[in-house]
């Protein structure tokens, strides 16, 4: 007979109201620990932080977040990005009227000096401020994906053995507790030994839609959806295996956006069709990007309510990829820009039983107020399912994942939820072997891309 029952309680995790807050993932005893650091931290002098990349995500998480969270252990000492008006916006938006501005990032490194720099750019660009940060001297935090193409990857790997420097790459969705409950049974075994894995995921026609109205649609600026959003899934996978993938074989296409659509203009606010267009958005009554977007296209043109059947996209809306493992695991991948719902299914298929999950993100409560993770077992076909509250903010994963790099007294790691540079050159790197195999037709090994060869066990920070 089938039981519905929690598995919380053997999860090991703080579940309820305290998966909001940034000290969820500490016991009482590293709490206690963490208070009396905290003391200790008031008379030691706050790490220097400087941002390159004023943007919403730049300006929100990154910035406002970490000054109501963190300011004391951590202070801005510079804001910079090639658009002044939004260098303006986010010290007003961050609260931080008297930290410098800037537009020459050459400038800004040299006055500041920042023991840490945030690199928060369009994600081509991002290679060219990790590395001359390393090379002046700065630890780097930077956005996924941590570049966009192999040569580049290959650079920052290189720059950050010259100078000795350390790369974070900030995967939230590791630090979700739904997600990592998932990686807790997988290594307990409780499906036994993994084999292969069914992992779909789905962009609604809002949030979807919305990569190709940005700078995301070109290729040259986002590597495109396999590298700019796929990587969140990739590295989600090389986590929950516990190896690095080998091989890469895909197919992709655009097939509902840019020149597929039936009409086009260059963005909203100026287009004829706005009432026969399903896909209209007036950036008018979002009265924040107004302030951040609109009143700053003076400076360089941006447009955040670009049209999303332009003709200039090149990015693919849909795509699906076969990856292999060193340790075996075979995953079927896939990714659609343009479904009803957002979320995603995975099925990970084990030689004692499967564990799946299907998450509706656009949707959150179309079960309850918590996330199901259902545990089939063979032979029997007894089935356990575990439900985990949910949490705002990338499945409750910002804000823990704030912490583990802001909080200096934090330095547990149980999960292996810290991403390195090698685990986001892992992560992008099977975006970029899918992107290519698109592009030649042809399998390709993640092994003749980069200096890094796949290891059947995956190497952890500080393992």
């Amino acid at each position: 007979m089938n039981s519905r029952r929690d598995f919380l309680a053997t999860s090991g995790l703080v579940v309820g109201g305290a998966l909001l807050s940034p000290l969820a993932a500490l016991s009482n005893e590293e709490k206690s620990n963490d208070k009396t650091a905290s003391e200790d931290t008031k008379t030691k002098k706050k790490k220097r932080l400087a941002m390159i990349g004023c943007g919403h995500r730049g300006t929100g998480m990154w910035g406002e977040k970490v000054v109501k969270g963190f300011s004391e252990y951590v202070e801005f000492v510079g804001l910079c990005d090639p658009n002044p008006g939004r260098v303006e916006h986010a010290k007003k938006r961050m609260q931080i009227p008297n930290c410098a501005g800037y537009t020459d990032f050459e400038k800004m490194m040299s006055e500041q000096k920042p023991d840490t720099l945030l690199v928060m750019t369009v994600d081509g660009f991002h290679h060219q401020y990790i590395i001359r940060g390393m090379e002046l001297g700065a630890d780097i935090v930077t956005e996924k994906p941590m570049t966009t193409d192999e040569t580049k990857c290959q650079a920052i790997l290189d720059a950050e053995k010259k100078y000795g420097k350390k790369v974070t790459v900030t995967f939230n969705y590791r630090y979700s507790p739904h997600r990592q409950i998932m990686w807790e049974h997988l290594r307990k075994g409780t499906i036994g030994k993994l084999t292969s894995v069914d992992f779909h995921w789905y962009l609604d026609t809002k949030h979807g839609a919305d990569y190709f109205r940005r700078w995301h649609r070109l290729r040259e600026f986002s590597g495109s959806l396999l590298v700019h959003k796929s990587t969140h899934h990739f590295d989600l996978l090389n986590w929950w295996i516990d190896s690095d993938p080998t091989e890469v074989f895909a197919y992709g296409d655009l097939d509902f956006y840019g020149k597929k659509g039936p009409f086009r203009a260059e963005n909203c606010r100026t287009c004829p069709h706005t009432k026969e267009c399903n896909y209209y958005t007036d950036i008018t009554k979002n009265q924040y990007f107004m302030d951040l977007y609109v009143a700053n296209e003076k400076y360089d043109g941006y447009l955040r309510d670009g049209c999303v059947f332009k003709n200039d996209i090149n990015i693919f809306d849909k795509m699906c990829a076969s990856i292999k493992y060193a340790n075996g695991v075979q995953t079927s991948y896939s990714l659609t820009a343009y479904a009803p719902y957002e979320g995603y299914r995975i099925k990970f298929n084990g030689t004692e039983g499967v564990m799946e999950a299907w998450i509706q993100e656009s949707n959150p409560t179309y079960l309850g107020n918590f996330d199901e993770i259902v545990i089939t077992h063979n032979y029997t076909g007894k089935r356990d399912f575990i439900h985990v509250p949910q949490a705002e903010g990338h499945g409750g994963g910002d804000d823990i994942l704030l912490n583990k790099i802001f909080n200096p007294n934090v330095t547990e790691d149980n999960y292996h939820q810290a991403a390195s540079v090698r685990d986001g050159a892992l992560s992008i790197l099977v975006g970029i072997a899918a992107r290519n195999s698109i592009d030649t037709g042809k399998p390709v090994k993640i092994g003749e891309l980069t200096s890094i060869q796949p290891e059947v066990k995956k190497k952890y920070v500080g393992v």
